[in-house]
């Protein structure tokens, strides 16, 4: 920081001198010091100076290069490009991607929609319902989408990387001196193998045949001085002395020999002698001849070091070239399969560059999102309740003749639900239970006429799958807890057959004397109760329990129900419960609560995921259902899940239930009937009103009853004129609801009266009629629900629902005779739990008015707006709970609209809908229904237009400056939804209508994309310049847009695509603050990472006339325009990360990171595996050697880490690797070099392998050695070094380049960091490592003198900066510890042997070329 501004202050200075020289304009000296703005403090100082150097010097914006039109190139290289090898790195599969229909997989046997629903249903809402309910999933499938994120998701990088050989470094041992070094191998486990081999003598006497082949048992072995021997035996006795050796340090080579005998590998030994072995397999085979390899890659390896270290008798030149010369006649035969082996194990055994990189090993999961799932049912906790016994203090025998089990002496039903206390609600539906022993049910003769009709009119839809008796004896039920907390419980309510008062009915339970005359009379009383009265219920009873420790969910499986508490018959309603519960665990009121002598015993259990044999609220099985009579059968309570938006989700099932509550009857002032006290209310759901009509057999039935009923009656209490109730009536609603459905309240006093009178006298009294009472279900168009106040009527005429229509006092209609003047005496509350009923009056409303309109093909726009409007109102669960069939309805609106303002207003809407998703944290649903739900409407192009064009107009629209400002914003926050909806439409509409098959530019007409183009453009200002005021929308919308951008590269015309790339990327300049830095390199970064983007580059030659070649490639060194031009991308990249260098490094981090992982990502894609698809890459990635050698002197940087290690034992030499950091903002000049071309040829002619080291040449490379080091450095104070640079263009790779590739006169010159410039070198040395031998020839021949000298100065900087410093080196640079100064000698090279022999004489064969090699201390 301290160099930046020093650089900054120098500037400043340089640009005062200048003005006070009269070198300035005045009016530019003027602009510049209104610039500075006086700000009075040193550090605001520097900043106004360096944002005034800046915007007057280096703001000067790049060209944009104009993109090749991407599908004529196409076409007029198709010859081209089908004759291309490669050509599958040129063009695009034609299979790339596919509309696809998934089943929609449910956890039910069979569909939950009725049969015949969709043909019933007339209302839009309802048929639209059902249709999302039905249809299957539209999936849009990317063949290589795996291939179109980050390096870390590709497909291939969960594969398990091979380990780098491990090394013992000189460094190491001097930090570990208790090793021995002669046994270091030994110790640290070398390499063994051991197993049969067939053995046969090879030279020029003896000819090989199979019979000389001796079977052996061979042994891989080592030596205590770390050289490695073949022992063989005659068995597996190892332990006596061997047959044989073979020296593996004489050994040359191992290669395979067939020519023999099958599985034969030949052992090359350096006295021209082989040894010929074979294997039983091939397997066996190639693990001998790898392993043997590697043996030899080690021995090459440490004669090497040791050459290297001078260890190698330095005292007896004379014997070494003695034994040089001995070898002379061997070399070729050696260095052949010495050469063969070593490209056999490089081949086998070598790792890729990146892996080593630490970014490449780092596990980062940020770019990587979460799978997208369809949309399922989502449960809370789900608990498991088995019901396994009620048993009162008070038994006996039931039985006539007493003979039979002890069970209780009447029957009870049990009821249970779950409470909230905390929010002050019942949650569940009811569960009913029959736990009476069978012969106490048989006390109940069979139930009346009606009761007793067959199944109801719904249950047909799973009769074929489940026979009615397995749903009758209910059990086992399943609750589920979207919010569990400790304050909910588990209550049962305990009823019994109407007998007389609970108070009076409950004294026999209550006493503990002996009971067995007590139950004797009860057990009487009973019996008559049963056969009188047996389809009359009252209260009796009830207990709780809680069920959760925390608010986890943690299951309280050791909590007990309650005592039996008396039911209070004035304390019936769930209010009063809720009271009750709020004491539950306050010892001192439930004290004096009177308790009932009995035990309920209930257990609760957790429910696993593959918990079988289970139906829904709807009785429809699951999946995994036996459907046996002995089949235990469990039913899932409905859960009445709280109406807020966090808790809704959208339906995926149809499920239509309307819940009925009778409340209240106020009867004490009635004077219409005499006896009104015991009264009985009948629930009955009709679809007519008149006289002859039958209820509907939709009321769900009590256990042992049928499964529906047509009526339903509640508990009765004794001599009560204002009863309460607490009875819940579920309702299985028709699909199609109309105007005349309604709910029937019927009134009866019943008679408790036990006389001993005729049997067929009490029968006729016991039900009186005691009026009656109705409810429309319909209002508005909608249920209704929630608690309403309704009068009684005393008589019941046909047709009465009209007469109520016209109010009373007027008799048009019939006349009803009105209980107590007419007053609203019944109170009654209704729930809905429906999927294809909305209670929202704007969604209705919407809905109702598009069934008229078509959609809005013939509506009124005025008319239209308003109902879109309102919409805006919607409340959130709603919205939630109906997404699709929403989302669905307002793209219709959206294609059939001939209005711009109703384009507009569905447009917003769907913002709503989709900001309110995310603001609760639901955006998970959006995701699914754009991956698996959407699907655009067929294109008929006279009626209907597509989605893709219509909202592309509209969020044009939107984003107009003069909009609102608000919906613009949540447009940009949340755009990803928009361009998704925008890619799926544009994908199902090429290939629904067959235009995928058209050329890529008659795809899509010119209007859609003048309207994308425009949309791009109208985008862009939001993102630039509202990036301050509003930072996440502008973030947002920057990724969404280059999603798109990326993926329209599948769809239109590609050139186009690249035009709007330039479009995005010339709303930004150099100077720009680092936010806008970001944004542009992350567009970048989405979209070169596309799947094809190596296709998209074009890596082919590029020529006129004739077609060219592969090998007639003019490669590019440098971004020249017409490399910008054909491979645009890369070239962007390239140019526009060329650019970022020269800004601060925060940002030059970003624009190096994009690079670098770009690069790693086609280093690890397995489509590009082969070396020579890796060469063609390398071809579009050779302009960075130009771009590093530009910053030469920034990479420049020796020290590797804060503890610097004494690299060169001349201070002077340093010096020059250093940059004065007191001017960051300078032209570099480089030094020149007095080399001529010739002797760079020879040099790298030497170092390829083309010349002989032996040549004329050589005295001029030994010139090189003793030559200013300082020459292949930058230089900041050589004046003389211009002309030589000047001298030296004609040849350079920068003749085709104007201006330089960074779009400024001015560059930096202030150092790199360590992690930047590792970051720069390991991409160099990558492209180094792939680029084909011909293209690197080919730059050192074409490269001027300074410019191979940068090269090699980077090259030699990777030395520095990647040498292995030693463990206890990282060990105390981990601490924090001081540095560690070491000698350099073998750093970097494995540990010597100390082992004399015949490779020595080889390695000093070749110790000529190194001396010649070794540059600036290499």
């Amino acid at each position: 920081m301290r160099g930046r501004e020093r650089g900054e202050a120098a500037a400043a200075a340089a640009a005062a001198a200048a003005m006070s020289q009269g070198l300035v304009p005045p009016a530019e000296t003027r602009k510049f010091t209104r610039a500075l703005s006086k700000p009075g403090t040193a550090a605001e100082l520097r900043q106004s100076v360096s944002e005034a150097v800046r915007g007057s010097v280096l703001l000067a914006k790049p060209k944009l290069i104009e993109p090749i039109d991407y599908e004529n190139v196409i076409v007029q290289k198709k010859t081209q490009i089908l004759n291309d090898a490669l050509r599958e790195m040129l063009l695009f599969p034609y299979d790339d991607f596919q509309t696809a229909l998934l089943k929609r997989q449910g956890r039910y046997i069979c569909s939950t929609v009725p049969e015949n629903a969709e043909k019933e249903a007339q209302s839009l809402f309802v048929t639209e319902c059902i249709k999302t309910y039905n249809s299957d999933w539209h999936v849009v499938n990317y063949k290589y989408e795996d291939y179109s994120g980050e390096f870390r998701q590709l497909p291939n990088k969960g594969t398990k990387l091979e380990k780098l050989p491990v090394h013992v470094y000189e460094v190491d041992e001097e930090a570990d001196k208790d090793e021995d070094a002669a046994s270091l191998g030994s110790q640290k486990g070398g390499i063994t193998k051991q197993g049969w081999l067939y053995k046969g003598n090879m030279n020029s006497a003896i000819s090989v045949t199979m019979r000389s082949f001796k079977r052996r048992f061979f042994h891989l072995i080592q030596l205590g001085d770390g050289s490695y021997n073949l022992n063989f035996y005659k068995d597996e006795k190892i332990s006596k002395e061997p047959k044989g050796s073979i020296f593996l340090d004489s050994c040359m080579g191992v290669v395979q020999n067939t020519k023999v005998r099958r599985f034969a590998f030949e052992l090359k030994m350096q006295d021209k002698s082989s040894y010929l072995l074979a294997a039983d397999s091939e397997l066996e085979m190639e693990e001998w001849v790898t392993t043997l390899n590697k043996i030899l890659q080690l021995n090459f390896e440490a004669a090497m070091q040791e050459k290297r270290n001078g260890e190698s008798h330095e005292d007896d030149e004379q014997s070494k070239m003695e034994s040089s010369s001995s070898l002379d006649s061997y070399i070729p035969e050696i260095a052949k399969s010495t050469r063969d082996a070593e490209i056999k194990f490089k081949s086998e055994s070598r790792v890729k560059l990146f892996v080593l990189d630490p970014d490449a090993q780092k596990l980062d999961f940020s770019g990587i999102e979460a799978e997208v799932k369809p949309f399922e049912e989502k449960f809370g906790k789900r608990i498991l309740v088995k019901c396994n016994d009620l048993s009162f203090n008070l038994q006996s025998c039931v039985a006539e003749n007493e003979e039979g089990p002890t069970t209780n002496v009447e029957p009870f039903f049990v009821t249970l639900s779950l409470f909230d206390i905390k929010n002050n609600r019942k949650i569940s539906a009811d569960f009913h239970v029959d736990l009476n022993h069978i012969s106490v049910r048989h006390m109940i003769p069979n139930a009346t006429q009606q009761l007793m009709n067959a199944s109801g009119d719904y249950l047909h839809m799973v009769q074929d799958i489940i026979h009615e008796s397995m749903l009758q004896c209910p059990k086992q039920a399943i609750f589920s807890i979207t919010c569990p907390h400790p304050d909910m419980f588990l209550v049962a309510r305990i009823e019994k057959v109407l007998q007389g008062s609970v108070t009076h009915c409950a004294e026999p339970y209550m006493k503990s004397s002996d009971s067995s005359k007590v139950a004797q009379k009860v057990l009487k009383n009973a019996k008559q109760a049963c056969q009188r009265l047996g389809q009359y219920r009252m209260p009796f009873a009830w207990a709780a329990r809680t069920l959760f420790k925390d608010a986890s969910g943690t299951l309280d499986k050791n909590a007990r129900f309650s005592a039996l508490y008396r039911q209070d018959s004035n304390k019936l309603s769930n209010e009063d419960m809720l009271k009750l519960l709020a004491d539950f665990r306050k010892p001192e009121k439930m004290a004096k609560l009177p308790i009932i002598l009995g035990n309920l015993d209930i257990t609760i259990d957790n429910v696993s995921p593959d918990f079988p044999n289970y139906v829904n609220s709807s009785y429809i099985p699951m999946k995994q259902f036996e459907n046996n009579t002995k089949t235990v059968v469990t039913f899932e309570v409905e859960e009445f899940v709280p109406c807020i938006p966090k808790h809704s989700q959208p339906f995926t099932i149809y499920n239509n239930h309307l819940y009925v509550y009778p409340k209240h009857l106020k009867y004490d002032s009635q004077k219409s009937f005499a006896k009104a006290r015991n009264i009985a209310v009948c629930i009955e759901f009709k679809d007519s009103d008149e006289e002859d009509s039958l209820p509907l057999k939709c009321i769900y039935g009590r256990p042992g009853g049928p499964v529906f009923t047509r009526n339903a009656f509640a508990t009765v209490l004794h001599h009560h004129q204002n009863p309460e109730f607490y009875d819940e009536i579920k309702i299985e609603l028709p699909t199609q609801l109309h105007g005349k459905h309604h709910l029937l309240f019927s009134f009866y006093h019943v008679s408790c009266d036990n006389s001993s009178k005729g049997s067929t006298k009490k029968k006729d009294i016991i039900e009186t009629q005691v009026g009656y009472s109705w409810l429309r279900l319909l209002k508005d168009g909608r249920v209704v629900t929630n608690e309403q106040h309704i009068p009684v009527s005393a008589n019941l005429p046909s047709g009465y629902l009209s007469s109520q229509e016209l109010g009373i006092g007027k008799h048009s209609g019939p006349e009803i005779k009105w209980v107590d003047g007419g007053k609203p005496l019944l109170k009654i509350s209704t729930h809905l739990v429906s999927t294809v009923y909305t209670q929202d009056q704007h969604l209705h409303n919407f809905f109702e008015y598009c069934q008229k309109t078509e959609s809005g093909a013939q509506a009124l726009g005025t008319d239209l707006v308003k109902y879109l409007k309102s919409l805006h109102a919607m409340e959130g669960h709603v919205m939630i709970a109906f997404l699709p069939t929403i989302l669905n309805q307002l793209f219709r609106v959206l294609t059939r609209t001939t209005q711009e303002e109703v384009t507009v207003n569905v447009t917003r809407v769907i913002i709503h809908i989709v900001a309110q998703c995310h603001e609760e944290g639901l955006d998970s649903y959006l995701r699914s229904y754009v991956k698996y739900a959407y699907k655009a409407e067929p294109y008929i192009a006279s009626e209907y237009k597509t989605v893709h064009e219509e909202l592309t107009k509209s969020m044009t629209t939107i984003l107009k400056p003069s909009a609102d400002f608000l919906t613009s914003n949540k447009l940009l926050k949340y755009s990803w939804f928009f361009f998704e909806v925008l890619i799926k439409s544009m994908a199902q509409h090429l290939i629904e209508n067959a235009k995928v098959k058209l050329l890529r530019n008659q795809r899509f007409p010119a209007a859609f994309h003048h309207a994308v183009e425009t949309f791009v453009n109208m985008l862009m200002p939001h993102i630039t310049q509202k990036y301050r005021d509003n930072p996440e929308a502008s973030k947002n919308a920057n990724h969404s847009l280059a999603v798109f951008i990326k993926r329209c590269f599948t769809f239109m015309d590609r050139g186009f695509v690249f035009k709007q790339i330039n479009n995005y990327i010339s709303c930004f300049a150099p100077g720009d603050p680092k936010t806008l830095f970001e944004f542009k390199f992350e567009f970048l970064r989405v979209v070169c990472n596309h799947e094809h983007y190596i296709p998209l580059n074009l890596p082919m030659p590029f020529g006129k006339g004739r077609i060219q070649r592969y090998q007639d490639l003019q490669l590019d060194y440098s971004l020249t325009d017409e490399f910008c031009k054909n491979h645009f991308l890369v070239g962007l990249l390239l140019k526009e990360v060329g650019n970022a260098l020269q800004e601060f490094r925060d940002i030059r981090q970003i624009a190096i990171s994009v690079l670098k992982n770009l690069m790693i990502k086609h280093s690890f894609d397995d489509r590009y595996t082969s070396r020579s698809h890796q060469a063609r890459i390398a071809t579009l990635y050779l302009p960075m050697f130009g771009l590093l050698v530009e910053n030469v002197q920034r990479i420049n940087v020796k020290d590797v880490s804060p503890f610097p290690v004494n690299l060169s034992s001349s201070s002077a030499k340093d010096e020059s690797f250093s940059m004065p950091a007191a001017n960051p903002l300078v032209t570099p000049q480089k030094s020149g070099n007095t080399m001529d071309n010739n002797l760079h040829k020879d040099l790298f002619g030497v170092i390829s392998g083309i010349a002989s080291p032996y040549t004329s040449s050589t005295p001029n490379v030994n010139y090189v050695k003793h030559a200013d080091s300082r020459g292949s450095l930058i230089s900041t104070d050589s004046g003389n070094s211009l002309p030589e640079r000047h001298s030296d263009k004609s040849n350079s790779l920068d003749k085709n380049r104007h201006s330089g590739t960074l779009g400024s006169s001015v560059v930096r010159s202030d150092k790199f960091d360590q992690t930047e410039i590792k970051s720069l070198l390991m991409c160099f040395l990558h492209i180094l490592k792939i680029m084909s031998d011909d293209a690197l020839f080919t730059y050192w021949n074409k490269a001027s003198t300074s410019e191979l000298m940068d090269f090699f100065t980077i090259t030699e900087v990777c030395l520095h900066q990647f040498q292995y410093m030693g463990k206890r080196y990282i060990a105390r640079n981990q601490e924090g510890l001081g540095p560690i100064v070491h000698d350099r000698k073998s750093q970097t090279l494995p540990v010597s042997r100390n082992r004399t022999g015949m490779m020595h004489a080889r390695l000093q064969q070749l110790s000529s070329l190194d001396n010649s090699l070794t540059f600036n201390h290499m």
